[in-house]
């Protein structure tokens, strides 16, 4: 008899399972909410829209693009486990902001919280002037940075962003003292940048080929220049060992059936090896990365430990 029991409740598992994989397949059955948490115009809103056509190319469905700027992107981020995980929710998400903020204060989130299906692309950082900026090179800029220590004013996306890492960690390596002011997000930095409004920004690669003639890239975070920058020159090529950038990838819900987060994770790898989609990317800037969600905790694991010692560092660390 428990034998018999046993069997049935086997069976009914195992349809469950046949039942959700049915489901599962079928997905996306309408229009996917695609969040991003920071304003339009930065780079998470520019890749979300290049990725946009492949969306309706591989399953005929579209996704609705909806900004929820705030706080560096914890606003979004500390509010997505709230959202039904149906698989019609997903969220851009950005390293190292969902390392570092938890890190130094509570943001009403945790790393942990945020069930990350892929990291699809990666942007290092850069250091862009106006085009009609008096600093002509890396060097300028040190120079007067030496002589008048925290007048020189820079944008960047955000509190503990990348660009916000890469201030610190220059100005440590090349013995100066500016001042960082963060943005709501790469298009609030690159208004402040074209409006004057500071000396430069610490900004990504992708600012450089979006702007084009109305910018100066001094020095990109790269071990090697950049195709779509061929005239940027690597911090490395100066002397200075920096090589930093921004990831980029998709969370859900974390109530997200596991089997669910695969198809999910597996349509953002199928989008990214997308020819197509790939040359666009690189010609703005980006360089494309594939971390799917079987390689996400050890991923994860690395970026953790990498952030935290960066955070002592800096002194971010909350106690």
């Amino acid at each position: 008899m428990k034998r018999f029991y046993k069997s049935v409740a086997a069976g009914l598992i195992g349809a469950t399972a046949i039942a959700a994989g049915v489901a599962f397949a079928a997905y996306p059955e309408k229009t996917i909410s695609y969040i991003i948490a920071f304003g339009p115009g930065g780079e998470s809103d520019i890749s979300a829209r290049l990725q946009e056509p492949y969306f309706k190319k591989l399953t005929g469905q579209t996704v609705a693009i909806q900004y929820k700027a705030g706080a560096g992107g914890a606003a979004a981020w500390s509010q997505i486990n709230s959202a039904p995980g149906d698989g019609y929710t997903i969220i851009g998400t950005n390293l190292p902001h969902i390392v570092l903020q938890p890190l130094q204060k509570d943001v009403g989130y945790k790393t942990a919280d945020l069930a990350n299906v892929y990291w699809f692309h990666y942007t290092p950082d850069a250091i862009i002037v106006a085009a009609d900026s008096p600093y002509k090179s890396l060097e300028d800029l040190v120079a007067a940075a030496k002589k008048a220590p925290g007048t020189l004013t820079f944008s960047g996306s955000g509190t503990n962003s990348a660009n916000h890492l890469a201030q610190q960690r220059f100005d440590k390596l090349a013995g100066i003292k500016s001042t960082y002011i963060p943005a709501k997000g790469t298009g609030a930095s690159n208004t402040a940048l074209l409006g004057k409004h500071v000396a430069g920004a610490y900004s990504y690669s992708t600012v450089g080929t979006q702007l084009g003639a109305q910018v100066r890239c001094l020095a990109i975070a790269l071990e090697k220049r950049h195709s779509a920058l061929p005239d940027c020159p690597t911090f490395k090529e100066k002397g200075y060992a920096l090589v930093s950038g921004a990831y980029r990838g998709i969370a859900v819900p974390n109530t997200t059936p596991k089997a669910l987060q695969q198809t999910i994770s597996d349509l953002i790898g199928k989008i990214n090896k997308e020819p197509a989609f790939i040359k666009s990317m690189e010609e703005k800037g980006f360089a494309m990365i594939d971390v799917g969600l079987a390689d996400m905790p050890a991923f994860m694991a690395e970026r953790q430990k990498e952030y935290e010692a960066i955070a002592r560092d800096m002194g971010i660390m909350k106690k």
